[in-house]
């Protein structure tokens, strides 16, 4: 099956305090994150039988994002981003995923709304 036969869940704006970061001050106080993920997968077989067990739990996929922005803290928010998409990988129906992690207050000194970055992962380069 080619990517491009895959269906789409996207969860955007899962937000989660983390303490990330190159700078003591991140380290110690932390700052809000925001994560949108889309998981690629074949969902035909879940919508032709109504059948949650054949498709990806968003609830549980949500919550496993969050937990894994939450843990160990890291530099670089390209570290948080193939983080989550590992832990996106893992889920037996998920193909590839998209991850945009959001540091909408990064310490930048002039003003901007948000910096993100975008990853794009699949089960073959995991």
């Amino acid at each position: 099956m080619n990517d491009s036969d895959l269906d789409a869940i996207t969860i955007t704006g899962i937000r989660v305090h983390a303490n990330h970061g190159v700078f003591d001050f991140e380290r110690e106080n932390g700052q809000e994150f925001i994560v949108d993920v889309t998981v690629f997968s074949d969902l035909s077989d879940a919508g032709a039988r109504d059948d949650l067990s054949r498709t990806v739990h968003y609830g549980e996929l949500a919550e496993a994002v969050a937990a894994t922005v939450a843990s160990s803290p890291v530099d670089l928010i390209e570290t948080v981003a193939e983080r989550v998409a590992r832990t996106a990988l893992e889920v037996a129906a998920v193909q590839r995923v998209r991850v945009t992690l959001h540091k909408p207050q990064a310490p930048i000194s002039v003003p901007f709304d948000d910096v993100s970055v975008t990853i794009t992962r699949s089960k073959e380069r995991a």
